[in-house]
């Protein structure tokens, strides 16, 4: 016997969308491997979402300086909280990450199913640019499609808009960040608080521009294709970010 279908967080089952917008988006897509998508989520979700982000990162989050070599070197400059910080102090969070009515609009919007991550760790993950320089730098994830929530963001002028890469492709053991640079046309994207994004992050190469000052918080939420479900997936970047906590909760187990 199955279980009850758990109810749609806030409203979002009943949230209707312009089948316009869905059309315009799903173009975008298909050419940028990006497309803002704001209207897929009730504004009251945001904001519930946005104080539950922001209240996680005040109260867990950590600070990491870091480089990784399957992204060519590329700095991660920043504060996260992990998929398990937020799933322990958030139950609103993990029900948007698994609503059917959200990954049927962005199924919708991609032209293929839109599918839980298999990896726990990539599938939500809150982060915060709030020092000088501080950038999510040129990379790609490890699976296909990513959904992010822009809960504070600083104008243009001071960064914090992402560029993109599309139809680009992730040799970790050569990842020739500048080739991929140079193979097509680098897009920007100008970002405002209330925005979300989808991106098809797996051939997309991408980057937050650094932030010269304010604030940038976001949610990203990520999401596996089919294809993905077939391949066997190596885990470098997310390891390596969040390895330093694992080995002292380790530690702290084995002392315990």
């Amino acid at each position: 016997m199955s279980s009850p279908r758990k109810p749609e967080p806030d409203g979002l089952g009943q949230h209707e969308v312009d089948p316009m917008l869905i059309a315009q988006a799903r173009k975008g897509f298909a050419a940028y491997g990006f497309a803002k998508i704001p209207f897929v989520v009730p504004d009251r979700l945001k904001d519930a979402v946005a104080r539950e982000v922001r209240a996680v990162l005040d109260e867990v989050g950590t600070r990491r300086d870091l480089r990784f070599k399957a992204t060519g070197n590329t700095p991660r400059r920043m504060y996260n909280a992990r998929r398990d910080e937020i799933a322990a102090v958030s139950e609103l969070i993990p029900a948007v990450y698994d609503s059917p009515a959200l990954t049927a609009l962005l199924t919708e919007i991609v032209g293929e199913p839109v599918l839980p991550c298999p990896y726990e760790p990539e599938q939500y993950v809150a982060t915060r640019l709030e020092n000088p320089g501080d950038t999510h730098g040129w990379h790609w994830d490890d699976y296909a499609f990513a959904l992010v929530w822009v809960i504070d963001s600083p104008p243009a002028d001071n960064g914090g808009f992402v560029q993109c890469v599309p139809g680009t492709t992730w040799d970790k053991q050569n990842p020739s960040i500048n080739r991929a640079l140079l193979s097509g046309p680098t897009y920007s994207f100008e970002l405002v608080p209330g925005d979300l994004y989808l991106m098809r992050t797996d051939t997309t190469l991408h980057r937050v521009y650094p932030v010269s000052s304010g604030i940038r918080t976001i949610i990203n939420m990520g999401y596996a294709s089919a294809a993905d479900l077939e391949r066997e997936i190596s885990h470098e970047t997310m390891d390596e970010l969040w390895s330093a906590e694992i080995r002292e909760e380790a530690k702290t187990r084995s002392a315990s």
